[in-house]
């Protein structure tokens, strides 16, 4: 019973758009390009190898006075090509990078989509945005939408210096999203219910009161069991798949950014020493102390530029 209804909630979790809604080509000077994407987008096209033996696509698109880097995780039924105006309009009202991917088996990833392989496309993921774009935890947001949100918080649990976590229409695990149940078993997938207790970072939620896909209840729950709430974002009346045309998500969205970016600055006036003020007296008292040994010596100790 318990592998039939996993296997259940695997396929229902997973349904790439087919075809694909976009291509990857590869110019003479080798670099990588979707086309109809133009340059002045200033967005690269990276093809990762990931644990699983898989290649996926995953684009960062830059902007030139970025806060944070966001790493977004998408639906189930998207691949990162339908998704181009979405992320102009993130880019350009946050302030923010963004780096997409699409996980094995979506777009112009190999392999097939699982549980497991989400797990892997985002490690390999994080680890270009490191080795690649030098990001550091500490300027990192996770931003992850429905089944997204499975590897969101896969990643979010072992990273503890991460910035935030941005939960979008989230799903608690893939058999409570079938039955209303109580505990969480070994064949569930997605146990966001579990993971959620091991993340450090203040988190978002946001979640449509109106969800017929996910009901509003998962996005209730994983904002309780949060270690660090942000005030949660419940849309009045949105669904499972509209909640970015209500104007309150970029509201929402921006003042969590800059929420988040207050942290950071009090975090570096911390951890940054007052030198101006320590390092005089610091000073001071050893050319002191020197003057006084000297002259329990009895010698003198002459100042530079006069004679003897």
């Amino acid at each position: 019973m318990g592998n039939v209804t996993s296997n259940v909630a695997a396929k229902l979790a997973f349904f790439p758009p087919d075809p694909p809604t976009y291509e990857v080509c590869r110019e003479e000077n080798g670099k990588l390009v979707m086309p109809g994407v133009t340059a002045d987008k200033n967005m690269d096209v990276n093809l990762i190898d990931t644990k699983g033996g898989n290649k996926i696509v995953a684009t960062f698109w830059r902007h030139p006075f970025a806060r944070f880097t966001l790493l977004y995780s998408h639906a189930n039924a998207a691949d990162i090509g339908q998704m181009h105006e979405l992320f102009y309009e993130l880019r350009a009202h946050l302030r923010v990078n963004i780096m997409s991917y699409d996980y094995s088996g979506y777009g112009a990833s190999s392999g097939k989509p699982t549980e497991l392989n989400t797990y892997y496309d985002i490690e390999a993921v994080y680890n270009c945005l490191q080795k690649e774009y030098g990001v550091k935890q500490e300027d990192l947001i996770l931003y992850g939408q429905s089944v997204g949100s499975g590897p969101t918080l896969h990643l979010a649990a072992r990273l503890p210096k991460l910035r935030g976590v941005v939960l979008h229409s989230a799903i608690l695990s893939g058999i409570r999203v079938l039955y209303p149940v109580k505990m969480t078993f070994w064949f569930d997938i997605f146990k966001n219910i579990d993971k959620i207790r091991r993340v450090t970072c203040p988190v978002l939620v946001v979640h449509g009161t109106n969800d017929e896909t996910v009901d509003w209840s998962h996005g209730k729950r994983l904002w309780e069991l949060s270690k660090e709430k942000y005030e949660p974002l419940w849309v009045k009346g949105g669904g499972h798949c509209n909640l970015e045309s209500y104007p309150e998500y970029i509201q929402h969205l921006n003042q969590f950014i800059n929420a988040m970016e207050m942290n950071s600055i009090r975090r570096s006036k911390q951890l940054t020493p007052n030198r101006s003020i320590t390092e005089p007296k610091h000073d001071k008292c050893l050319r002191f102390k020197k003057r006084v040994a000297a002259l329990k010596k009895g010698c003198c100790i002459v100042p530079k530029n006069r004679s003897s």
